[in-house]
Protein backbone atom coordinates (compact mmCIF):
# COMPACT_ATOMS: atom_id res chain seq x y z
CA UNK A 1 0.00 0.00 0.00
CA UNK A 2 1.48 3.34 -1.08
CA UNK A 3 0.87 6.03 1.51
CA UNK A 4 1.69 9.57 0.45
CA UNK A 5 2.34 12.38 2.86
CA UNK A 6 0.88 15.73 1.80
CA UNK A 7 2.70 18.60 3.50
CA UNK A 8 0.59 21.75 3.42
CA UNK A 9 3.18 24.52 3.13
CA UNK A 10 1.34 27.19 1.13
CA UNK A 11 0.06 29.42 3.94
CA UNK A 12 0.63 33.16 3.86
CA UNK A 13 2.28 33.48 7.34
CA UNK A 14 0.27 36.67 7.95
CA UNK A 15 0.40 36.42 11.76
CA UNK A 16 4.11 35.63 11.72
CA UNK A 17 5.11 38.60 9.57
CA UNK A 18 7.58 36.71 7.37
CA UNK A 19 7.84 33.23 5.85
CA UNK A 20 7.66 31.28 9.09
CA UNK A 21 8.41 27.95 7.43
CA UNK A 22 11.92 29.21 6.63
CA UNK A 23 12.57 30.32 10.22
CA UNK A 24 15.02 28.10 12.09
CA UNK A 25 14.07 26.09 15.15
CA UNK A 26 16.54 26.06 18.07
CA UNK A 27 18.32 23.11 16.37
CA UNK A 28 18.89 25.29 13.28
CA UNK A 29 16.51 23.36 11.01
CA UNK A 30 13.82 25.50 9.34
CA UNK A 31 10.28 24.84 10.60
CA UNK A 32 8.98 23.60 7.25
CA UNK A 33 11.95 21.32 6.65
CA UNK A 34 11.63 19.70 10.09
CA UNK A 35 7.96 18.92 9.45
CA UNK A 36 8.79 17.65 5.95
CA UNK A 37 11.57 15.35 7.16
CA UNK A 38 9.34 13.72 9.74
CA UNK A 39 6.54 13.16 7.25
CA UNK A 40 9.01 11.80 4.71
CA UNK A 41 10.34 9.26 7.22
CA UNK A 42 6.83 7.98 8.00
CA UNK A 43 5.35 7.75 4.49
CA UNK A 44 6.26 6.09 1.20
CA UNK A 45 6.27 9.35 -0.74
CA UNK A 46 5.97 13.00 0.26
CA UNK A 47 4.46 15.87 -1.70
CA UNK A 48 4.79 19.45 -0.43
CA UNK A 49 2.20 21.96 -1.58
CA UNK A 50 3.68 25.47 -1.68
CA UNK A 51 2.63 28.91 -2.87
CA UNK A 52 4.33 30.46 -5.91
CA UNK A 53 6.18 32.89 -3.61
CA UNK A 54 7.84 30.12 -1.56
CA UNK A 55 11.00 29.92 -3.66
CA UNK A 56 13.49 29.36 -0.82
CA UNK A 57 11.35 26.71 0.87
CA UNK A 58 10.75 25.00 -2.48
CA UNK A 59 14.50 24.83 -3.09
CA UNK A 60 15.16 23.34 0.35
CA UNK A 61 12.32 20.79 -0.04
CA UNK A 62 13.68 19.65 -3.41
CA UNK A 63 17.10 19.23 -1.79
CA UNK A 64 15.36 16.86 0.65
CA UNK A 65 14.09 14.85 -2.38
CA UNK A 66 10.50 15.87 -1.76
CA UNK A 67 8.14 16.45 -4.66
CA UNK A 68 7.07 20.11 -4.68
CA UNK A 69 3.73 21.19 -6.12
CA UNK A 70 3.26 24.91 -6.61
CA UNK A 71 -0.40 25.76 -6.01
CA UNK A 72 -1.46 29.21 -7.25
CA UNK A 73 -4.96 28.53 -5.85
CA UNK A 74 -3.55 28.19 -2.31
CA UNK A 75 -4.54 31.81 -1.67
CA UNK A 76 -8.15 30.52 -1.61
CA UNK A 77 -7.46 28.45 1.49
CA UNK A 78 -6.34 25.10 2.82
CA UNK A 79 -8.96 23.18 0.82
CA UNK A 80 -7.32 24.20 -2.45
CA UNK A 81 -3.91 23.07 -1.15
CA UNK A 82 -5.27 19.69 -0.10
CA UNK A 83 -6.95 19.24 -3.48
CA UNK A 84 -3.69 20.14 -5.25
CA UNK A 85 -1.64 17.64 -3.25
CA UNK A 86 -4.14 14.79 -3.51
CA UNK A 87 -4.61 15.33 -7.26
CA UNK A 88 -0.83 15.32 -7.74
CA UNK A 89 -0.64 11.94 -5.99
CA UNK A 90 -3.80 10.28 -7.27
CA UNK A 91 -2.19 6.83 -7.41
CA UNK A 92 -1.76 6.71 -3.62
CA UNK A 93 -3.84 4.27 -1.61
CA UNK A 94 -3.92 6.71 1.31
CA UNK A 95 -2.73 10.17 2.31
CA UNK A 96 -1.38 11.64 5.51
CA UNK A 97 -2.22 15.33 5.42
CA UNK A 98 0.14 17.32 7.63
CA UNK A 99 0.68 21.00 8.33
CA UNK A 100 4.16 22.39 7.72
CA UNK A 101 3.95 24.69 10.76
CA UNK A 102 3.65 21.69 13.11
CA UNK A 103 7.23 20.37 13.39
CA UNK A 104 6.87 18.80 16.84
CA UNK A 105 4.73 15.75 16.02
CA UNK A 106 6.49 12.66 17.31
CA UNK A 107 7.58 9.91 14.93
CA UNK A 108 5.68 7.33 17.02
CA UNK A 109 2.45 9.22 16.31
CA UNK A 110 3.13 9.34 12.58
CA UNK A 111 4.01 5.64 12.49
CA UNK A 112 0.82 4.69 14.38
CA UNK A 113 -1.28 6.75 11.96
CA UNK A 114 0.36 5.09 8.94
CA UNK A 115 -0.03 1.62 10.49
CA UNK A 116 -3.77 2.15 10.95
CA UNK A 117 -4.12 3.31 7.34
CA UNK A 118 -2.24 0.20 6.17
CA UNK A 119 -4.73 -1.87 8.17
CA UNK A 120 -7.54 -0.40 6.07
CA UNK A 121 -8.96 2.31 8.30
CA UNK A 122 -10.89 4.97 6.37
CA UNK A 123 -9.90 8.13 8.27
CA UNK A 124 -7.31 8.22 11.05
CA UNK A 125 -6.32 10.94 13.49
CA UNK A 126 -4.34 11.16 16.73
CA UNK A 127 -5.95 12.27 19.97
CA UNK A 128 -4.19 13.91 22.91
CA UNK A 129 -6.02 14.61 26.17
CA UNK A 130 -9.32 13.84 24.46
CA UNK A 131 -8.85 16.32 21.61
CA UNK A 132 -8.26 15.34 17.98
CA UNK A 133 -5.13 16.75 16.38
CA UNK A 134 -2.95 16.60 13.28
CA UNK A 135 -2.04 15.05 10.96
CA UNK A 136 -5.08 13.27 9.54
CA UNK A 137 -4.93 10.20 7.33
CA UNK A 138 -7.42 9.41 4.58
CA UNK A 139 -7.94 6.18 2.65
CA UNK A 140 -8.12 6.59 -1.15
CA UNK A 141 -11.88 6.05 -0.90
CA UNK A 142 -12.00 9.80 -0.16
CA UNK A 143 -10.16 10.84 -3.34
CA UNK A 144 -13.12 12.54 -5.02
CA UNK A 145 -14.09 14.58 -1.96
CA UNK A 146 -10.49 15.56 -1.18
CA UNK A 147 -9.64 16.49 -4.77
CA UNK A 148 -12.63 18.84 -4.92
CA UNK A 149 -12.01 20.73 -1.67
CA UNK A 150 -11.95 24.52 -1.73
CA UNK A 151 -11.77 27.33 0.79
CA UNK A 152 -10.25 27.84 4.20
CA UNK A 153 -11.82 25.07 6.29
CA UNK A 154 -9.84 22.44 4.41
CA UNK A 155 -11.20 18.97 5.14
CA UNK A 156 -13.13 20.02 8.27
CA UNK A 157 -16.58 19.56 6.67
CA UNK A 158 -15.56 16.14 5.37
CA UNK A 159 -14.44 15.12 8.86
CA UNK A 160 -17.70 16.34 10.35
CA UNK A 161 -19.83 14.63 7.71
CA UNK A 162 -18.07 11.27 8.13
CA UNK A 163 -17.25 11.43 11.84
CA UNK A 164 -18.31 7.79 12.30
CA UNK A 165 -15.57 6.75 9.85
CA UNK A 166 -12.77 8.34 11.91
CA UNK A 167 -10.48 6.09 13.89
CA UNK A 168 -9.06 8.16 16.73
CA UNK A 169 -6.04 6.76 18.53
CA UNK A 170 -4.75 8.10 21.82
CA UNK A 171 -1.17 9.32 21.94
CA UNK A 172 1.10 11.02 24.43
CA UNK A 173 2.09 13.72 21.96
CA UNK A 174 1.33 17.39 22.64
CA UNK A 175 2.90 18.13 19.24
CA UNK A 176 -0.35 17.16 17.48
CA UNK A 177 -1.81 20.45 18.77
CA UNK A 178 1.30 22.65 18.67
CA UNK A 179 1.61 24.85 15.61
CA UNK A 180 3.73 27.92 15.11
CA UNK A 181 1.61 30.94 14.23
CA UNK A 182 3.69 33.86 15.43
CA UNK A 183 7.18 34.72 16.68
CA UNK A 184 6.16 34.17 20.31
CA UNK A 185 5.36 30.54 19.48
CA UNK A 186 8.90 30.17 18.19
CA UNK A 187 10.49 31.94 21.14
CA UNK A 188 8.60 29.84 23.71
CA UNK A 189 10.06 26.56 22.43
Amino acid sequence: MCITGILLAAGQSRRFGSDKLCQPLPNGIPIGIMAARQLQLATDKTVAVVSPQSTQLSTWLREEHITVMTCPQAIQGMGASIACGVTASSAAQAWVIALADMPFIQMATLHQLVTLLRQGRMIVAPQYHGKRGHPVGFNSRWYTELSQLQGEPGARALLQRYAEQITLFPCDDAGIHQDIDNELDLISI
